[in-house]
């Protein structure tokens, strides 16, 4: 064998070991099948925040804040005509939310979105589908001034509450300087921050309880972490600590005109990378917070799942995977003062 040759065999074996080693120095799942999701970087939180974890118990918040904070969420006097209080949309008793694929506010005036639930809004990184506010403050402030839904004001507001001797004496207990604006607000943000549900059957497994999962609970399980569900659905609420592109993987509105409520949080920033780009919802209770998506255009879990697969992950899940998932994310439904939510 020529010099020559020698030195390009040896050149060549020597590369071989070098791929082979770099091969084995290579993540563990580095050679599997891969997902179809996008994995959404430019919206990802710290690992801390993706973890999942149990939903907290209610925080311990000032009393008479809480109680007034429930009262004016109940209290119709907040919008124009007294007709309509913030429970009208965020039904307690109905998960959160009104059910309606749009809210009617008053007059019979229609919103362009629907509506989240209230059931811990307190845990979301911002508020509204667009994350037009950072607080419940600042949340709380938005309807009451939105001519569709409650279209008052505090040149409103403020006399109604003045005039009635419960609230000034309960505004007074709760606050050194009454009946203000900001106090309105902050009472009813105290109250929604109370709005917790832990000790879902999904919260219990997490705390070591694995018997309370059916077989196919525990498969769906499985199947929405394989198939990059976690992705964008993490943390303490399964979602609402991030934002995405409704559509990453194929184009969602393809087939239909688009609407204001569409553009999501382009309405905010005017920037084209955010449009269609919404903050992720949480799918803590979402088995009794249908219809879904901003648009509502899913009426059952099923439906959704179809779509978030198909459109956010690229895949055509089969009949045995939806039924799976849904499971799964029934167990997700939680107590509010004690009581599983209906």
């Amino acid at each position: 064998m020529s010099l020559s040759k020698t030195r390009l065999w040896i050149t060549a074996g020597a590369g071989a070991i070098l791929l082979v080693l770099a091969l084995l120095l290579l993540p563990a799942d580095w050679l599997a099948p891969r997902d179809t999701a996008i994995e959404p970087a430019a919206f990802a939180q710290p690992a801390s925040a993706a973890a999942v974890a149990p939903v907290p118990s209610p925080p311990d918040l000032p009393p008479a804040r809480v109680a007034l904070g429930e009262r004016l969420f109940r209290d119709p006097r907040l919008s124009a005509d007294q007709t309509l209080a913030c429970a009208g949309c965020h039904d307690l008793a109905r998960g959160g939310v009104d059910r309606l694929p749009v809210s009617i506010g008053v007059g019979g005036s229609k919103g362009g979105i629907n509506a989240p639930t209230v059931f811990n809004a307190g845990l979301n990184f911002v508020q509204f589908w667009d994350g037009r506010a950072a607080t419940l403050e600042e949340q709380a402030a938005g309807p009451i001034h939105s001519e569709i839904e409650m279209a008052s004001d505090w040149a409103r507001i403020l006399p109604r509450l003045k005039a009635d001797g419960e609230y000034v004496r309960d505004f007074v207990t709760a606050y050194p300087d009454g009946i203000t604006a900001t106090n309105v607000l902050d009472a009813i943000a105290s109250f929604e921050r109370t709005l917790v549900t832990p000790n879902s059957r999904f919260d219990r497994y997490l705390n070591g309880e694995s018997a309370v999962f059916t077989a196919d609970e525990l498969e769906g399980y499985q199947r929405f972490r394989d198939y990059g569900c976690t992705s964008c659905h993490q943390g303490r609420l399964l979602g609402a600590n991030m934002y995405q592109k409704f559509g990453a993987v194929r184009d969602y509105y393809l087939h239909r005109p688009i609407t204001k409520a569409d553009l999501g949080r382009y309405n905010v920033t005017g920037r084209d990378e955010d449009r269609h780009v919404f903050k992720v919802p949480s799918l803590r209770n979402v088995a009794v917070t249908a219809p879904y998506f901003h648009d509502a255009s899913a009426a059952t879990l099923e439906q959704a799942v179809v779509v978030m697969g198909r459109h956010q992950l690229g895949r055509d899940l089969g009949q045995r995977d939806v039924a799976q998932i849904v499971a799964f994310l029934r167990t997700l439904t939680g107590e509010w003062r004690g009581k599983v939510l209906e």
